[in-house]
């Protein structure tokens, strides 16, 4: 049942102790504020490790054909690794199981134009998979598909940053624009969260673009997403196994590290991951010797603040209060100090973060914060951690006799 008199007595004795009280109060908002700081730049950094890899799938792996440079089986030194499209199957046929999508690419540069607007922008021969390696999203219209593929299908898809330059506001879907002189239906629009460089792209099918280029099956890179389950010690092995196998089909020595070239996303993925380990597992160090210092804190001054209500104590057995009683009022007056003053550290620290947040990005700590999940979970623990230190001595004192207790100096 709710005792109004408890309730009174607490916050009378609270605002007749306004130091003992705003000096326990501030270690708690201290320790919280700390913490809520410390890990609000942690998780800033981490921010900044994931916007430099940006949106495109973080478990990819690209493929580039190099020069030997190395004599391997009688064949010379400087001989050019070409991939054609076998490669690809190649690679399916041998690791289907760990390949996610996979894609050959022909690069070209092409001059676009459409009723006397004209610009320059990449070109890519890609198949439909690219899509999900380079997490495109359709704005309009659809995307490349097999269809257009073995058809060699004069289609197209652009950016949204082309078709604003071209096609202002007009609807670039089912217009046609010329690439270096030839006609080409754009089926799509697509957007890309990497902005503009991104954005300024046209997307073509690969078996066209092979046709028109050269009318041959020559590909410029490959580029493939392997199982998201692995880890990166298990992507890095993966890697290594498709430059190998790539290496023996092209008669490449196996030492030779320019025929054929690899660059995997696991690679950088392991190393900030040792990175954001260490930066929390040291946050982590730091955040609880925060927290620790705040708990010892508590101790202390829940020791003095029972020790200096011993008379008070001894009055109120004299009156007949129970040690139950005693030691409750004691334990809530506590409780709501810790409460408070935590849920104002919590307050003060995300204040701190969303002031300071947007100045820290040329320190590379982006977009700083922290969970309340966390916080919380940090205030509670200095609230269990006061009641257990005012618990101790508020029980000893509340065993005393009264006699005892009045006579305390």
């Amino acid at each position: 049942m709710f005792d109004l008199d408890l309730w009174r007595e607490i916050f009378q004795s609270i605002n007749m102790n306004r130091t003992r009280s705003l000096l326990s109060g501030f270690t708690v908002a201290f320790a919280i504020l700390l913490f809520a700081i410390l890990f609000g730049i942690a998780n800033g950094l981490q921010n900044t490790f994931q916007e430099a890899f940006g949106t495109d799938a973080n478990n990819s792996i690209v493929i580039f054909p190099g020069t030997t440079s190395k004599a391997h089986k009688g064949l010379q030194v400087g001989r050019r690794i070409q991939f054609t499209n076998e490669d690809r199957e190649f690679i399916l046929d041998k690791f289907e199981d760990k390949v996610q999508f996979i894609t050959s690419k022909v690069n070209r540069s092409v001059t676009a134009s459409f009723k006397g607007e004209k610009n320059n922008y990449e070109l890519r021969g890609v198949y439909p998979e690219y899509m999900f390696i380079e997490n495109n999203v359709i704005k309009e219209g659809r995307y490349i598909n097999h269809n257009d593929l073995d058809n060699n299908a004069k289609v197209v898809v652009i950016g949204r940053t082309v078709e604003e330059d071209l096609f202002f506001k007009e609807t670039a879907i089912g217009k046609y624009i010329n690439l270096s002189g030839i006609q080409y239906k754009i089926v799509g629009v697509f957007t890309d969260d990497e902005g503009d460089s991104e954005e300024s792209v046209i997307y073509m099918p690969i078996t066209t673009t092979q046709f028109v280029y050269g009318n041959n099956d020559f590909v410029d890179l490959m580029h493939l997403t392997y199982n998201p389950e692995m880890s990166s010690d298990e992507a890095m092995a993966f890697g290594n196994s498709i430059k190998n196998s790539l290496k023996d089909k092209f008669d490449v020595a196996r030492s030779d590290q320019r025929a054929i070239r690899m660059w995997n996303m696991a690679e950088g993925t392991k190393q900030v991951d040792i990175m954001t380990t260490s930066l929390t597992f040291i946050i982590l160090i730091i955040g609880f010797g925060t927290l620790i210092a705040g708990i010892v804190g508590i101790s202390n001054i829940m020791i003095f603040i029972v020790k200096e209500r011993t008379k008070e104590i001894g009055i109120r057995k004299a009156l007949g209060a129970s040690p139950r009683s005693i030691v409750s009022i004691i334990l809530i007056e506590s409780i709501i100090i810790t409460a408070i003053a935590g849920y104002i550290g919590l307050l003060i620290g995300v204040g701190v973060l969303e002031l300071v947040g947007p100045s820290l990005k040329e320190y590379f700590i982006t977009n700083p914060g922290v969970s309340n999940s966390l916080v919380v979970g940090a205030t509670i623990t200095l609230i269990i951690a006061g009641t257990i230190a005012g618990y101790l001595p508020a029980k000893k004192a509340s065993q005393i006799k009264p006699i005892v207790a009045l006579r305390n100096d």
